[in-house]
């Protein structure tokens, strides 16, 4: 791509009023930007408003800069970074059969050969204030399921995302496409600042994905938006963790949408992180215990397809873009699923007579409950 060609695709993205269905159109009725852009107003109009005519004969005051950004970024590293516009060779084939594909995709990270079938994926999704035992699940379910051969796709998140790619990157093999992180801002950022690191190693043995141009802040708008991508590129979407109002399960929703598989973990009753989880396996999403229930169910022939019930509230997105503060003390560590002394001890860091003194305090409390075998549980409501 040449970067006269890559400016008329900003510029196609970046016209005001002029979104990824229309643009669509417009591709679909004159070809591709360079004839969209030399058609008159009068012939633009037989596909679109005349306002949305008028602006694709104006350049978007913030184009110039934009793709010279862009071109700089690419050109720093063009082994490892890519633009990948729709209908080009290298574009990721999953995404062309869904309904909303993104017009331009920004990639970095191992060269890859989007050749139909030749990436087998499953996204893992949840909540980004888990419990101990979410990310313990999370991390086991991407550790195996990488083992196998399967990519793994998430948001790169806090939480459950973040400990998804790091199970993928544990668990695949040299060579192999451990993880692909579907992003919400340009790919010149990093979003949250801590998963810096992270964001450094799935370059190396992964890909980072962004139909986000280059600059692109965190925006809460955007989360919700790439979630369509995450689940376009998998097989299904695994949901280890999500309360009841989450952009977790508008993943679901879209995979479902999409005629993927949706699974999702059981946790506990008393744990609001479990009962996202819990309302979609009552609408029909696969109950999973192991890495071996994906499996067993993705070599499986399709199930009837259904569509979980998600209600997209105004609250909803202006959370999806943010990391909710974490729980912290030894009722974070608890948990809600029994746990013996050692593991207690190994998430909180607290020497023996410590812990013992606050679990003892906690039990007097009425917030935990000491059950045969050693083990304790957080009681309900606390």
């Amino acid at each position: 791509m040449s970067y006269e060609e890559m400016e008329l695709w900003l510029r196609l993205q970046l016209t005001e009023g002029i979104g990824r269905s229309t643009a669509r159109q417009l591709l679909i009725a004159f070809g591709l930007p360079q004839q969209v852009f030399s058609q008159s107003v009068r012939a633009l109009r037989e596909v679109v408003t005349d306002r949305q005519a008028q602006a694709l004969h104006a350049t978007p005051a913030d184009l110039d800069a934009t793709a010279r950004a862009t071109w700089d970024w690419w050109q720093a590293d063009p082994t490892h970074r890519r633009l990948l516009a729709l209908g080009d060779d290298g574009y990721p084939s999953p995404l062309l059969d869904i309904e909303d594909p993104p017009l331009v995709l920004y990639a970095m990270g191992a060269p890859v050969a989007w050749a139909a079938g030749a990436i087998r994926s499953i996204a893992i999704v949840g909540s980004r204030n888990p419990t101990p035992q979410g990310l313990e699940n999370a991390t086991q379910f991407a550790r195996t399921l990488a083992q196998t051969g399967l990519t793994i796709v998430s948001g790169m998140a806090s939480g459950i995302d973040t400990a998804a790619h790091t199970g993928a990157l544990q668990g695949a093999a040299p060579g192999q496409l451990a993880t692909i992180a579907v992003v919400g801002t340009g790919l010149d950022r990093v979003y949250p600042k801590t998963n810096l690191g992270l964001a450094r190693q799935i370059a190396l043995n992964g890909l980072l994905l962004s139909e986000f141009p280059v600059g692109t802040p965190p925006l809460a708008a955007n989360f919700p938006q790439r979630n369509r991508i995450i689940s376009g590129l998998c097989l299904g979407t695994l949901v280890v963790e999500a309360a009841l109002q989450s952009g977790s399960l508008i993943t679901a929703r879209m995979a479902a949408e999409q005629g993927k598989d949706v699974f999702a973990v059981p946790g506990s009753i008393h744990s609001t992180q479990a009962r996202g989880c819990h309302a979609l396996i009552k609408q029909g999403a696969k109950l999973v215990e192991s890495a071996n229930d994906v499996l067993e169910e993705l070599r499986a022939a399709p199930s009837a397809h259904w569509v979980p019930q998600v209600q997209i509230t105004p609250d909803l997105l202006e959370n999806i873009g943010s990391d909710f503060a974490p729980q912290t003390g030894l009722l974070a560590c608890l948990g809600f699923d029994p746990v013996g002394l050692d593991l207690l001890q190994n998430r909180s860091g607290l020497d023996t007579p410590h812990l013992q003194a606050e679990l003892m305090a906690l039990e007097l409390q009425g917030r935990v409950a000491r059950l045969p075998g050693g083990l304790y549980q957080r009681l309900a409501g606390n």
